[in-house]
C-alpha cells in the first residue's frame, strides 16, 4: 500500500515536465489502501486440509486447542471432562493413533501410548493451527510427517519487524475457579530475535451435574476435578547470514490434576492423580542455497515424566513413567526443472521408557524413517507423490523383544482447476502405526507379536471459492471418502486376563463438507458465517458372524458438525458458536444400552478492543454450554453445565 502510494509520488514530476513550473510546490497524496480477499488455503489444497488463525479463534471464543478443533470436519475429540480434562483427537474413525502433531515444524510424540494430549497446549502463543488430511502438498518437511494418516501442525507467533519490544499480558478468570495469567514477550535485536512465553493457570473444576443412570437421575457435584498448571517458552531465531537462519525453542510444562472418573450408579468418588512434567529443546537450521535448492535440519531432545496415584479399596497405589527422546531429521529440497519438485527427508529417533511397574520391560526402540518425494504442476494440474520407508528396532531390559517393523508406505494426491473458481482433488495414502510400547511390553497385557495397525484411504473431492463484487466471498469444499483398518489393535479377553491382539478390522465411508461466506460493508463492517459437516459410517468387519458384524465402531457418531457466525462492527465483535454430535454408541455393539444421546453445545462470544495511548486494550466475555446441559463426549464422564469466562489482554 505504501509502496503504491511512493509509486504515484514519482510518476507525478514525470507528468509535469513538459510544463512551466514557476515556483516550488510538494504535493501530498493519501495513502491508498487496497482491501481484497484471499482464497481459503483448504479450497487451494489437493487433499483436505483445515485452518485457524490466532485472529479466528479469539474471535470464536475458542481458549483451548480441543475446541479448535471441534470446528474441523472428519475430527473427534475424546474428552474426558473436567476442566483439565484430556483430550484426544480421532480422524475420520481411525484412532488417536493415527493422528500426529508437530510443534513449529518439529514432531511430537509420545512413545509409551502413541497419542498426545492436546489439553498441555495453549493457544495465547499459537498463531496457526492446521488439520492436514492425507498427503501434504508441501513437500519440504521431514519423513516422520509422512507417517500419519492426519497431521496436526501447531505453528507459534514469531517475532515483530521492528526493534521495539512487544509485550502482551492477559489475565483471564471465570467460572469453577478459574485464574489463569500470562505474559508474551517479541523483540527484534538486528539479527537476532528473541521470544519468551509463560502462564499459569488453576482452577478447582467443581461443578454440579445431573445424570441419567438406567431409570435413576444423578444429582451430584464434580469433584477431583482440579488442576494447576504452568507452561513457559523461551525462542530464539538468528539471521546467520541473508540465506541461512538458526531457530532455537526451550520448552517447559508441568502439571498437577484430578482425574474425575467416570460416575457410575451414584458413586461420584474418585481419587485419582496424574502429575505431569515435560521439557523438550529443539533446534532447527535452514540454508537457502537458491532458488532452486534448500535444506533444513532439526534436532530435539526430550523428557517427560509422569505419575499416577489412586486409592481403590486395595490400598494406595502409584505408578511412575519416563521418558526420553533424541530426534534428527534433515531434509534437501530442490527444484530442478520448471514445475517438477523434488525432496529427500531422513529422520531418527530414539526412545527409552521405564516403569516402576512390577517386571517392566523398559523397552529401547530405534526408528529410521526415510522419505522420497515429488511435486509437478502443469498449467491447471498438479501432482504429489510420496514413498516413506519405515524401520524399527527395539530392544529391552529382559526377555525377547519384538522382532522390529520394516515397511513401505506410498501416497498421493493430485488436483486439476477445471474452471476458473472450481477444482476437483483426489488422493490415496497407505499408511501404518507402529504398536505403542504400552500395547507391546505393559505388564499383563502386552503382547510383543502384534503387527502394525494398517490404513488404506482414498479421497475424492471439490473445492468452489468465487468472490462477488469484491464485497463478498464464498467457499466451499466436500470430500468423500472411503478406507479400510486392518489388523486393528484391541484388548481382547482371555480366561484369566485381557490382552492386546491385532484382532480387528474396520471400513471407513464418509463425507466431510466445510463452508464459508463472508460480507464487508466498508472497513469496519463484516458478517461471516462458517460451518462444518461431517457424515462418517465406520463398521467393524472384524468377524460376520459376531452379533456386532457392520455396527457402527465405537464413540464414532454417524452425524457431527459445527457453525459459526461473526458480526464485527466498530464499536463491537460478536459471535455465535454451536457444536452438534450424533448418536454413539460405548461399544461397537449397536443395542440401546449402549447407545449415548445425541447434544447440542451453543455458546457465545463478545469482544472488544480499545486504543489507549498507542497501546491496545482488549476486552472478551465469553459463555458456554447456553442449554446448560451435562452431555457426555464420554459415557458417565458428564461435561460442566452453563460457565462463562473473561479475557483482559494489554498490548504494549
Amino acid at each position: 500500500m505504501r509502496q503504491l502510494a511512493s509509486f504515484l509520488l514519482l510518476l507525478c514530476p514525470l507528468s509535469m515536465a513538459a510544463q512551466t513550473i514557476t515556483n516550488d510546490s510538494t504535493q501530498t497524496i493519501d495513502e491508498v489502501v487496497v482491501k481484497g480477499f484471499r482464497i481459503p488455503r483448504n479450497v487451494l489444497a489437493s487433499t483436505p486440509i483445515q485452518t485457524l488463525s490466532h485472529s479466528d479463534m479469539e474471535r470464536l471464543g475458542i481458549h483451548d486447542m480441543g475446541d479448535a478443533l471441534k470446528r474441523f470436519a472428519g475430527v473427534q475429540v475424546k474428552d474426558y471432562g473436567g476442566v483439565g480434562g484430556m483430550k484426544t483427537v480421532n480422524i475420520r474413525g481411525l484412532g488417536a493413533g493415527h493422528t500426529g502433531v508437530t510443534y513449529d515444524g518439529v514432531q511430537v510424540g509420545d512413545c509409551q501410548s502413541g497419542q498426545v494430549d492436546l489439553s498441555r497446549f495453549t493457544l495465547d502463543n499459537v498463531s496457526l493451527v492446521s488439520l492436514q488430511i492425507g498427503q501434504e502438498d508441501n513437500i519440504y518437511q521431514s519423513a516422520k510427517a509422512y507417517t500419519s494418516a492426519g497431521l496436526i501442525n501447531i505453528s507459534t507467533l514469531q517475532g515483530v519487524s521492528d526493534r521495539k519490544p512487544h509485550l502482551t499480558t492477559t489475565l483471564r478468570t471465570g467460572s469453577y475457579g478459574l485464574f489463569s495469567p500470562s505474559l508474551l514477550y517479541h523483540q527484534q535485536l538486528s539479527r537476532l530475535g528473541i521470544g519468551a512465553y509463560t502462564s499459569y493457570e488453576r482452577a478447582d473444576g467443581v461443578y454440579w451435574f445431573t445424570l441419567k443412570n438406567g431409570i435413576k437421575t444423578i444429582h451430584e457435584r464434580r469433584n477431583n476435578s482440579d488442576i494447576q498448571t504452568w507452561r513457559g517458552e523461551l525462542n530464539m531465531s538468528y539471521q546467520l547470514t541473508d540465506k541461512q537462519t538458526l531457530q532455537w525453542k526451550a520448552y517447559g510444562f508441568t502439571s498437577n490434576r484430578g482425574l474425575p472418573g467416570p460416575v457410575i450408579y451414584d458413586n461420584t468418588y474418585s481419587a485419582e492423580r496424574l502429575k505431569d512434567k515435560n521439557v523438550f529443546t529443539q533446534m532447527l537450521y535452514e540454508n537457502l542455497f537458491s532458488n532452486r535448492i534448500k535444506m533444513k535440519a532439526a534436532a530435539k531432545w526430550n523428557y517427560s515424566w509422569s505419575r499416577y496415584s489412586d486409592i481403590p479399596a486395595s490400598g494406595y497405589k502409584e505408578d511412575t513413567y519416563r521418558q526420553n527422546e533424541t530426534y534428527l531429521t534433515a531434509t534437501l529440497w530442490t527444484n530442478p526443472l520448471q514445475g517438477l519438485s523434488l525432496s529427500f527427508a531422513q529422520d531418527y529417533a530414539h526412545n527409552h521408557l521405564s516403569m516402576t511397574l512390577p517386571k517392566a520391560a523398559n523397552p529401547t526402540r530405534n526408528s529410521l524413517w526415510t522419505a522420497l518425494a515429488a511435486n509437478y504442476q502443469i498449467g491447471s494440474f498438479s501432482v504429489n507423490a510420496s514413498l516413506l520407508a519405515t524401520n524399527i528396532y527395539e530392544r529391552i531390559k529382559q526377555g525377547n523383544a519384538s522382532n522390529g517393523f520394516h515397511r513401505l508406505s506410498p501416497a498421493f494426491s493430485m488436483q486439476w482447476r477445471c474452471l476458473q473458481d472450481f477444482r476437483l482433488r483426489f488422493g490415496y495414502k497407505d499408511i501404518f502405526r507402529t504398536p505403542t510400547l504400552n500395547e507391546l511390553y505393559y505388564t499383563g497385557i502386552g503382547n510383543r507379536h502384534l503387527n502394525p495397525e494398517k490404513s488404506r484411504m482414498w479421497n475424492l473431492g471439490t473445492t468452489y471459492s468465487h468472490t462477488f463484487n469484491r464485497t463478498l466471498q464464498l467457499s466451499l469444499t466436500a470430500d468423500g471418502y472411503f478406507g479400510n483398518v486392518t489388523d486393528k489393535i484391541i484388548a481382547v479377553p482371555k480366561m484369566f486376563y485381557w490382552q492386546m491382539m491385532n484382532a480387528g478390522k474396520v471400513r471407513q465411508l464418509g463425507l466431510d463438507v466445510s463452508t464459508n461466506i463472508e460480507k464487508r460493508w466498508g472497513n469496519d463492517w463484516t458478517v461471516s458465517a462458517t460451518g462444518s459437516y461431517s457424515l462418517m459410517k465406520a463398521t467393524d468387519i472384524s468377524d460376520p458372524t459376531a452379533v456386532y458384524y457392520r455396527n457402527q465402531i465405537a464413540y464414532t457418531p454417524r452425524h457431527s458438525g459445527s457453525a459459526s457466525v461473526l458480526l464485527h462492527t466498530p464499536w463491537l465483535d460478536f459471535s455465535y458458536n454451536v457444536l452438534f454430535m450424533g448418536e454413539r454408541y460405548t461399544l461397537s455393539y449397536n443395542i440401546p444400552d449402549n447407545r449415548m444421546k445425541p447434544f447440542a453445545d451453543h455458546s457465545i462470544t463478545l469482544s472488544r478492543e480499545f486504543k489507549i495511548n498507542k497501546q491496545q486494550l482488549r476486552v472478551q466475555f465469553d459463555v458456554r454450554n447456553l442449554g446448560n446441559k451435562n452431555y457426555e463426549v464420554v459415557r458417565f464422564y458428564p461435561m460442566p453445565g452453563t460457565n462463562w469466562r473473561l479475557s483482559v489482554s494489554w498490548v504494549l
